[in-house]
């Protein structure tokens, strides 16, 4: 596997910058649309329910059909793929955007009421940094699981380095192709593990000293 590895390094290379570039920018995608959506749920009891329903029936759907379906819509690989990668990550965020504003202490908003400050400037300076935590701990999931949904999608000629995974597995037997199926999965593993830490890291940075775990 290692000859495999050195004498397509730059394929593998190239493949492995595509699925880390399609898996990040869906997912920053899914983080903006999701906390947008959390801060217009979780004030209402039946739209917090609507949230975990939704995101519920939405992460039982199979990867494969939901890619095949967008990809039978648009006809395009790489729109099939994004869409499915930031559907799945949305899911998540949203869900976890919900939980983190809803479970912010009335009396803080209070207070700061008090102090002067109008819905907007709460939901900056108070609502938003406190639930980080947990929104950022859905866009770690999200990161973690879109990786192996971004590999399925080369099954509808997305990007990434699911091409490596499904050329092997339609190949067994032939030269080569338990190599490039092992290659592609264990470097899927290796990018999702470096994305976790990075964005431990972000929360690091970004998680106000003061509710730090």
């Amino acid at each position: 596997m290692w000859d495999f590895v050195v004498e397509r390094r730059e394929q593998i290379a190239f493949q492995g910058f595509q699925h880390v570039s399609l898996v990040v920018q869906c997912v920053l995608l899914a983080t903006v649309l999701g906390t947008a959506l959390g801060v217009v749920c979780h004030r209402r009891a039946w739209a917090r329910g609507l949230a975990s329903t939704v995101s519920s029936i939405g992460l039982t759907l199979p990867a494969l059909a939901v890619i095949a379906l967008v990809y039978g819509a648009t006809g395009q690989g790489i729109t099939a793929a994004v869409v499915s990668v930031t559907f799945y990550a949305l899911l998540v965020v949203w869900r976890n955007a919900v939980v983190g504003l809803s479970g912010v202490d009335g009396q803080l908003l209070e207070a700061a009421q008090g102090l002067g400050m109008g819905r907007s400037r709460r939901l900056l300076r108070v609502q938003l940094p406190l639930a980080w935590p947990v929104i950022l701990s859905g866009v770690r999931v999200s990161a973690q699981m879109t990786m192996g949904i971004a590999a399925i999608a080369a099954y509808v000629t997305g990007p990434g380095l699911g091409g490596l995974i499904f050329t092997g597995l339609t190949r067994l037997g032939g030269a080569n192709a338990l190599e490039s199926a092992l290659t592609g999965t264990l470097l899927v593993v290796v990018l999702a593990l470096v994305l976790d830490l990075l964005l431990v890291l972000l929360g690091r940075l970004t998680t106000p000293r003061g509710i730090r775990a």
